[in-house]
């Protein structure tokens, strides 16, 4: 009888940025390597089959996903993205974009139908805007604070294909923060994955790395005092256990 499937995972992290006539336009990303190394020997040992890229353009970036479209999946596909972004997208090492919409097409059930049945989860490690959250006091007793403008990422969510999660590491129009140590966000997944929370629903698992970061993560230095806030958005059918 032969053995069912892997479950796949792709990992995709982007250090180093140029532009097409050799100019640095973004800055070097330090702490990102050992970070999606560490991730991608999580995954390993939870039985996953992965794959880990560095430093790819654009267009290698989709046509990684591309791939994905012809392999033999397990139970789950999960991909972890990390480099520089704006709201909707992430950057290449060539500093060119590609729209997460993009990427959702490419493994929408038209464009990869092996992929239909099958939980897609994705984590987002990059900023989705400029301005830097100065975190909120839990208990107040003042009036709500004036809600600010916010970029219109709706569209973004309504794209996304059928039995797909989505993680991002900040909320809307926000940075996400990254040093020599790692990121706020993809740290507090490889906790989250280290331990027992790991056998917990997706659903529970993710929003435990939300209450990491906001309770156990701030920036030092010179954005001292600085917050994140994840989020995510699923239009799963039923619990997964992806790593349980």
């Amino acid at each position: 009888m032969s053995q069912p499937s892997q479950s796949r995972a792709l990992v995709i992290v982007n250090t180093n940025f140029c532009s097409s006539d050799g100019d640095v336009v973004l800055g070097t990303r330090k702490g990102a390597k050992r970070e999606a190394e560490q991730l991608s020997n999580v995954l390993s040992r939870l039985n996953y089959k992965v794959k880990l890229m560095h430093n790819k353009t654009a267009k290698e970036i989709e046509d990684l996903y591309q791939e994905e479209c012809c392999r033999e999946h397990g139970e789950y596909f999960v991909s972890i993205i990390s480099s520089h972004g704006e709201e909707g997208v992430i950057f290449g090492c060539d500093s060119e974009p590609v729209k997460l919409t993009r990427i959702f097409q490419i493994l929408s059930s038209e464009k990869c139908p092996v992929l239909t049945k099958i939980p897609k989860i994705f984590f987002i490690q990059a900023c989705r805007g400029g301005q830097f959250d100065q975190g909120v006091v839990v208990e107040c007793d003042s009036g709500e604070p004036e809600p600010e403008c916010e970029p219109d990422c709706f569209s973004d969510y309504l794209s996304i294909p059928p039995q797909t999660v989505v993680m991002f590491a900040c909320s809307p129009g926000y940075v996400a923060f990254l040093n020599v140590f790692g990121s706020m966000f993809l740290q507090a997944l490889l906790k989250v994955l280290k331990g027992e929370e790991r056998h917990l629903a997706l659903n529970r698992l993710m929003t435990r790395i939300n209450w990491e970061v906001a309770f156990c993560c701030q920036a030092r230095g010179t954005y001292e005092g600085c917050k994140e806030m994840p989020c995510f958005v699923t239009n799963l059918l039923q619990e997964v256990f992806p790593f349980s």
